[in-house]
């Protein structure tokens, strides 16, 4: 799935944007024109007819787009005024031509007062472009506080200033931007939840770069958007249930079959063919009635699950949502990944069992999928202090036990046995609620069963999971979102 959009670094944004301009013929000052103008037709979802703008540029190629977008605006007839943040003697050459296409600029230096920025509507931030790389300081430092601390919207050209694009920052001087206009691609650093405070949300637009380009580089970090929809295979008219596999869901336990019955209803919404479900005797009636599609067997224990059924017949496994921890439960786990499995799905008290008994995961089948979110992760690994850290345990953890990681977040990270990580574009924060990880268990079961290869599986589950919660928001607030909402939105379609 390596013709996903990739994410670059500063270096391959720097190299592609050299050779986006020799490749294409075209002058830097004439890409920096078309970058501006994107950004501006981006800002059309806007109301800016009525409001009073303020865009604060610095002096390298970041304040040059800045610049240029004052003067696209004042072209509209928007007011729209600039700031030159000179915290250096000399501006980069496309940044001096394009100040000087404009008229009435207000320079503010080491020695200037800084100005009262609540006296705009929007504040437009393009004083630091991506090649930042050492914290912000000096007045710089304070003009970026006093852009926080003015109450106006906020919106930053590329990358919030102070921001760094790889990795997190450590200063306390950076744009809280409500709103990221990103050029070809977001930045690694976007997705890191110490930075949702500096990107209160993004969105790309298309410059111009060359894209053939940007995908040879050797970069080991995707984006999940809408082009996973073609990994989708369409269904043929000629088909029955058996063409689409049978998945065997192993959940619930005495006061979490709610669980189950999340998972079974998701996995079913999947399109996976059939579906038996494995749940304890005190869920038989719950699960017969709540999920009539499902055929039901039953443990023999009556409050949690302790023997495995025969496994020949199925075509994926999934384990873990409500199954507890109890010594049994941990007995029939062992004896679980000790027998020959179709492809498989821990998620839960499954991946917390193997927590408490690390032994267990020398044992996982190659190209198993645990689904963690980030507290089950650290009790995996061990915690860490930061998201890079954690992002660089879950790919060696993925790469030493041949395994795929949904690290379940905002901006859910997959992890691939062979390095690779892709950050999840769709959902959002009504999904944070209790049986929304159950789901995604049942969507991922599901594909495995559909012959999907685990990745694929994945990745097509995690981003229709969070399509399926864009889409129910719609109908409830985020706050009123609830796990079955996600399911009855789910839609995998090919497209």
């Amino acid at each position: 799935m390596n013709n996903l959009k990739k994410i670059l670094n500063v270096e391959q944004i720097r190299a592609t944007d050299i050779y986006s301009i020799k490749k294409h013929s075209i002058s830097s000052l004439a890409l920096m024109e078309k970058a501006a103008r994107s950004f501006v037709n981006a800002l059309r979802k806007q109301d800016l007819a009525s409001k009073k703008i303020l865009v604060i540029c610095g002096a390298g190629n970041n304040g040059g787009d800045g610049f240029a977008v004052c003067r696209l605006l004042r072209d509209q007839r928007i007011d729209a005024s600039a700031v030159l943040v000179k915290f250096r003697e000399t501006l980069s050459k496309d940044c001096e031509v394009n100040k000087n296409k404009l008229q009435e600029i207000t320079v503010l230096d080491a020695s200037s007062p800084i100005p009262d920025f609540s006296d705009f509507d929007i504040i437009i931030d393009a004083i630091f472009g991506s090649g930042l790389n050492k914290p912000v300081e000096g007045f710089v430092a304070r003009v970026i506080e006093a852009v926080n601390n003015s109450g106006r919207e906020i919106y930053s050209i590329d990358v919030p200033s102070g921001l760094f694009c790889d990795t997190v920052s450590e200063s306390e001087y950076i744009i809280k931007a409500n709103l990221v206009i990103s050029f070809q691609r977001p930045k690694l650093s976007f997705f890191f939840p110490e930075n949702s405070a500096y990107v209160g949300s993004w969105e790309v637009v298309d410059i111009g770069l060359n894209e053939t380009f940007i995908q040879q580089q050797k970069s080991t970090n995707f984006i999940l958007d809408q082009d996973v929809s073609k990994y989708v295979i369409p269904r043929h008219r000629q088909s029955h249930k058996g063409t689409y596999g049978h998945a065997l869901l192993m959940a619930g336990s005495y006061g979490k079959m709610g669980a189950a019955v999340l998972s079974a209803k998701a996995c079913l919404r999947s399109g996976v063919g059939l579906l038996t479900a494995k749940v304890p005797k005190c869920g038989y009636q719950i699960l017969q009635i709540a999920v009539p599609e499902a055929m039901c067997l039953t443990d023999e224990h009556l409050d949690f699950l302790t023997t495995l059924p025969e496994l020949k017949n199925y075509n994926s496994l999934g384990i873990g949502p409500g199954i507890g921890k109890d010594a049994l439960t941990l007995k029939m786990l062992k004896s679980l990944l000790a027998t020959k499995l179709p492809p498989l799905v821990l998620d839960a008290d499954a991946i917390n069992l193997i927590s408490e008994n690390p032994a267990l995961a020398n044992m996982l089948p190659e190209n198993t999928i645990l689904t963690p979110h980030i507290k089950e992760f650290d009790r995996l690994v061990g915690i860490s202090k930061s998201t890079p850290e954690r992002f660089k345990k879950q790919k060696a953890f993925s790469k030493k036990h041949k395994c795929i990681i949904v690290l379940k977040d905002a901006n859910t990270c997959i992890s691939s046995p062979e390095g690779m990580r892709y950050f999840n574009t769709s959902g959002n924060h009504g999904m944070a609620t209790g049986g929304s990880g159950d789901v995604l268990t049942g969507i991922i079961t599901g594909l495995l069963a559909q012959k999907y290869k685990p990745l694929e599986a994945a990745i097509i589950g995690v981003y229709f999971h969070g399509k399926a919660g864009d889409q129910a928001v719609r109908h409830r607030s985020y706050s009123s979102l609830i796990a079955s909402d996600i399911i009855e939105q789910l839609n995998i379609e090919h497209s």
